[in-house]
């Protein structure tokens, strides 16, 4: 991308604006939007020219090696519009490596090619960074309250109380459960049940009369 003489006066003025902040004129903001514009409308262009020399290279590299002269004219273009070589591009390259030209093209794809995977390895790392933990910390073993039974390197033991002797600390004895309350006994009724007896009492029954019961003799 080049600018012309009128452009570049334009851009001077917008640098100025930059590092010695003043109140711009109106004139100098029309100046520096149009130039944003053209730039704007000068990198839309160069996207477009690069798809149709892309879209053109496609289809002369699919016709090789017949097409062996215009597709290396084609990609010398696209590469100073800015394409990047892909993997087909090296491969047409080595089969037409006995061309001088092709030649050329292949070291300088292979250079371009090797900085893109570099750039890719480093976004890569970049992203995937491992976290390390310390030696210290992975020999640690949680014991109940925090303590370390074997401290590693680099780790210091927890330290006394000053003037106390740890033996002569009393044992915490283990909190005891309280004892489980009685059940409640059963209230005891104000007066006594009556029994079945009592409140349905059997009748005697009447013994019968004798079969020959006794004549009274009569007084003499």
């Amino acid at each position: 991308m080049a600018f012309g003489t009128e452009e570049l006066r334009v851009l001077r003025r917008a640098l100025a604006l930059a590092l010695h902040p003043r109140p711009a004129s109106a004139e100098d903001v029309q100046d520096c939007l149009r130039l944003a514009e053209s730039l704007d409308e000068a990198m839309r262009e160069g996207a477009r020219l690069r798809a149709f020399l892309v879209a053109d290279l496609g289809r002369y590299r699919a016709a090789l090696p017949g097409t062996a002269a215009g597709y290396l004219t084609l990609l010398e273009e696209a590469l100073a519009a800015g394409y990047r070589p892909q993997p087909d591009d090296l491969a047409a390259l080595r089969a037409l490596r006995g061309n001088p030209v092709a030649a050329l093209l292949l070291e300088r794809c292979q250079v371009l090619a090797e900085q893109d995977v570099r750039a890719r390895l480093a976004r890569g790392a970049t992203r995937t960074a491992p976290v390390t933990v310390p030696a210290s910390r992975t020999r640690l073993t949680a014991l109940p309250g925090g303590l370390s039974a074997h401290p590693g390197p680099g780790t210091t033991a927890p330290v006394a109380d000053v003037g106390q002797d740890p033996a002569s600390k009393p044992e915490k004895k283990p909190a005891q459960k309280p004892a489980p309350e009685p059940a409640p006994a059963a209230p005891k009724p104000a007066r006594p049940i009556p029994t079945p007896g009592e409140v349905f009492p059997r009748r005697k029954p009447t013994p019968p009369p004798p079969a020959n019961p006794p004549q009274q003799l009569a007084a003499v």
